[in-house]
């Protein structure tokens, strides 16, 4: 399992402390996640819009030509941070040429973004991914997060992802659920 990040924070905005924890909190995540491969873009944070658009889609273009992924999942375009509609917008730009490679194109929600994005493009999911037996183990892996967890009733705390997690079920009939918007497959 491979996971891109697009940016990173930078001095003087973020402090040295804050950029070394987050680099931790990472690597402890994918430790429990599984995640075998992480790819730093480096691009620095909430200043996406400065990066010319091409460089953006060689940059994906360039990871979907080494890593052949038969699912991508990307940020909703209705996010209210500007870089997750950007990175929305490249990744479907690199996608697009690959379509012999990528079986499945899945938008996700992210807490605290995609739902203060709603007058921009509502997030309407169609796709659920069963996390009954897993929901122990994403909370494991966000608890690590001290930079992002917040207190309820915040959208980023423990409490409300178990309750996002619980409605998405709901929503499937299901007890625990993370929710997508398809984007594209092929079958």
């Amino acid at each position: 399992m491979f996971l891109c990040i697009v940016t990173i924070a930078y001095s003087p905005e973020w402090s040295s402390d804050y950029i070394k924890r987050k680099v931790r909190e990472i690597q402890q995540s994918n430790g429990k996640l599984g995640i075998t491969q992480t790819i730093s873009l480096k691009y620095p944070t909430v200043k996406l819009d400065t990066i010319p658009q091409k460089e953006l889609n060689d940059a994906f273009s360039r990871i979907i030509t080494d890593i052949k992924p038969d699912i991508v999942f990307l940020p909703q375009n209705g996010d209210l941070n500007k870089d997750h509609r950007i990175v929305y917008e490249a990744a479907l730009v690199a996608s697009r040429l690959f379509s012999a490679v990528i079986k499945k194109i899945l938008a996700y929600e992210t807490l605290s973004k995609t739902e203060w994005g709603r007058s921009l493009s509502p997030f309407k999911p169609d796709v659920y991914f069963v996390i009954t037996g897993y929901l122990e183990l994403k909370n494991k892996a966000m608890s690590v997060f001290k930079s992002e967890l917040k207190s309820a009733p915040h959208p980023r705390s423990l409490d409300l992802i178990a309750a996002l997690a619980e409605k998405r079920g709901s929503e499937a009939g299901i007890k625990y659920a993370e929710a997508f918007m398809l984007i594209r497959e092929i079958i």
